[in-house]
């Protein structure tokens, strides 16, 4: 079956550019131009990944993704024009898996969702595993669920990806580029912000005192171990 994906931009000379690099490999293509077309079409057509632009009237990329995370966990990719590494960062707060920066070349844009595609395959393919029990806190890998005793965790599709990589490696320190790698995939070398960012959203959620972590602790100037004694 062909991989289906919604471009979401209010620019039809990027929706045009985008859907024929993606065509010519063999994608097949849903194009939206505002937001609350996309969220439609993201529920009705269950599309495999979404290419989204951030800057659109009405409703920008952020609360379009917000609002498909409600629903979705399909991958992500945005597309922005903002350089700065905080609008970067709040959308993959808001659960994107990956930005691509305008202007962006065709190869790049490419790498970026094959690499996505890659890693939602690969975590699809993995077979049920045992529940994970720390404490109170439990990681149910084959229905991809989080608890705290009695309360459900909702993560998104990366911290949720973090936590597992974490607890996979209980007691063993992880530095930020090996996070970075295994988590984000290629591509952010030297973006250990991201790392420190979704740790923080992780303690926030799963720590019974985010100040005071049981689970995932720092080792300064180092990285990040899950002390699961």
């Amino acid at each position: 079956m062909q991989v289906r994906v919604l471009v979401v931009d209010d620019e039809p000379r990027y929706i045009r550019a985008i859907q024929v690099n993606l065509e010519a490999r063999d994608y097949k293509v849903l194009t939206a131009g505002d937001g609350q077309a996309a969220i439609d079409l993201a529920a009705r057509e269950e599309p495999d990944l979404i290419l989204l632009d951030i800057r659109m009237p009405g409703l920008d990329g952020y609360e379009v993704c917000r609002r498909i995370r409600e629903f979705s966990a399909v991958p992500i990719i945005m597309l922005t024009a903002l350089a700065d590494s905080d609008d970067k960062v709040k959308g993959l707060d808001l659960g994107a898996d990956d930005y691509v920066t305008k202007p962006f070349s065709a190869k790049e844009l490419l790498a970026r969702v094959r690499a996505v595609l890659r890693r939602a395959d690969l975590a699809d393919q993995q077979p049920p595993q045992p529940s994970f029990r720390a404490g109170d806190l439990l990681v149910d890998f084959a229905r991809q669920r989080v608890f705290v005793g009695d309360q459900e965790i909702h993560l998104t599709p990366t911290e949720y990806r973090l936590l597992c990589e974490l607890v996979r490696k209980a007691g063993q320190v992880l530095v930020p580029e090996h996070l970075l790698e295994k988590v984000w995939g290629v591509g952010y070398v030297g973006e250990s912000r991201l790392v420190w960012r979704a740790i923080h959203r992780l303690r926030q959620k799963i720590e019974r005192d985010p100040q005071n972590p049981r689970y995932i602790q720092t080792r300064p100037g180092i990285g990040y171990i899950f002390a699961s004694d």
